[in-house]
């Protein structure tokens, strides 16, 4: 989890945000010398996300703070069960409470949603897919809380593969064209994805080679329609608009991907809380 890219940037920026200027209650009423033990839980049932970034972030307001695991990124969790212990100087674990929680919540909660889509999607035999609809900055963050709910990555940035969405056809004149532009201009080994609304774009995409359709915002009856058009020349993605609610209706037989931006742009944050433990003196 360290080695994803701008992690400790993220973290230092968050800390600077919350206690820039210090933490005024917790070293006026704490000495230095001051330590407690606390206990990270969840308030919920959740799939957890973000351990280790969680103890980054005490291990940077404080080398002295140690942490311990209770349970791994992936696992499901019910309401009371510990995820993480802290030690160290009360100041500073206090300082870095809030901090660990707002990166544990936002993960787990991604990764809670994911699970969900991922576990009503089996019995359809599609797969979930996630999209560029994430927090500036966190994306690799939060593509990584999708993967330990159990949904896919799509494209992490603009330069993974092509996909020709509406303003590209747009701008090149046309569907057909904006696809013989990619195939003269990418890289050899690069896929080329086209983003289609209609049946029209769909055959015309079908007539260009595209390597993957995307359906944009179509209802059953057109996808149905569609997937007869594509004929199985091409993988079938479903996008725009996807519910958990909606998703029986969408993952109709013959699509392969339904992406949803909902796993990250709409995920609730996942219940944790931090409780200082009684002391072990007499």
């Amino acid at each position: 989890m360290n080695s994803l890219p701008r992690t400790d940037l993220l973290i230092d920026l968050a800390i600077e945000e919350d206690a820039g200027l210090g933490d005024v209650t917790s070293r006026a009423i704490f000495p230095p010398r001051h330590r407690s033990r606390a206990v990270i839980t969840s308030g919920g049932d959740a799939v957890v996300c973000g351990l280790a970034v969680a103890a980054r972030v005490f291990q940077r307001v404080d080398p002295e703070l140690k942490v311990s695991f209770s349970a791994r990124d992936g696992d499901r969790v019910g309401p009371g069960r510990a995820v993480l212990g802290v030690a160290g100087p009360t100041a500073s674990l206090l300082t870095a409470e809030r901090t660990a929680l707002n990166f544990l919540q936002r993960l787990s909660g991604i990764a809670t949603l994911a699970r969900r889509f991922a576990d009503a999607a089996a019995p359809l035999g599609v797969r979930i897919a996630d999209t560029r609809k994430t927090t500036p900055g966190f994306r690799a963050l939060e593509k990584y809380a999708v993967r330990c709910g159990g949904c896919a990555n799509h494209r992490s940035s603009l330069g993974e593969h092509v996909l020709i969405k509406d303003n590209h056809i747009a701008a090149a004149g046309s569907l057909t064209r904006a696809v013989r532009l990619a195939r003269a201009g990418a890289p050899h080994s690069a896929r080329i994805e086209v983003e289609a609304t209609t049946l029209a774009e769909v055959r015309e995409a079908v007539r260009s080679g595209a390597d993957i359709i995307l359906l944009d915002n179509m209802p059953p009856a057109r996808i149905r329609a569609a997937v007869a058009a594509i004929g199985g020349a091409a993988l079938v993605e479903v996008s725009g608009g996807v519910r958990l609610e909606t998703l029986a209706d969408l993952a109709v037989d013959g699509v392969d991907v339904v992406s949803a931006g909902a796993l990250t742009h709409s995920a609730p944050a996942a219940d944790f809380s931090l409780t200082i433990l009684p002391s072990r003196r007499r």
